[in-house]
């Protein structure tokens, strides 16, 4: 199967109005067509040996593979996190329509 040409990518942060910022600077910068911020979630981790349970919010973005590197590199000197969640999932398919927008309104500045 040859790679995917389009990802969505997951991080999350522990605000809502940070990850607006973020989704917002992502957008700005053509790293992805489309950001969503999801409700509030539960997180439960393990984090420098300690169980850890946090109020976050996740961001999922809409882009192309091509734009991931930059995006990993932003979402990086961005985040507040010492470990980010960065998560890229491949889009087996999609209408042409929307892949075609996104492919857009990814092309770098």
């Amino acid at each position: 199967m040859p790679p995917a040409e389009y990802l969505t990518v997951l991080t999350t942060i522990d605000s809502a109005a940070r990850a607006e910022e973020i989704a917002r600077g992502v957008i700005e910068a053509r790293l992805a067509a489309c950001a969503q911020i999801s409700a509030s979630v539960t997180s439960v981790y393990r984090w420098k040996g300690e169980v850890e349970t946090a109020e976050e919010w996740q961001i999922l973005f809409k882009t192309t593979a091509s734009r991931y590197d930059a995006l990993e590199a932003h979402l990086k000197g961005v985040h507040d996190y010492d470990t980010p969640e960065i998560i890229a999932t491949p889009v087996v398919r999609g209408s042409a329509e929307y892949l075609a927008w996104v492919s857009e309104e990814t092309v770098a500045p």
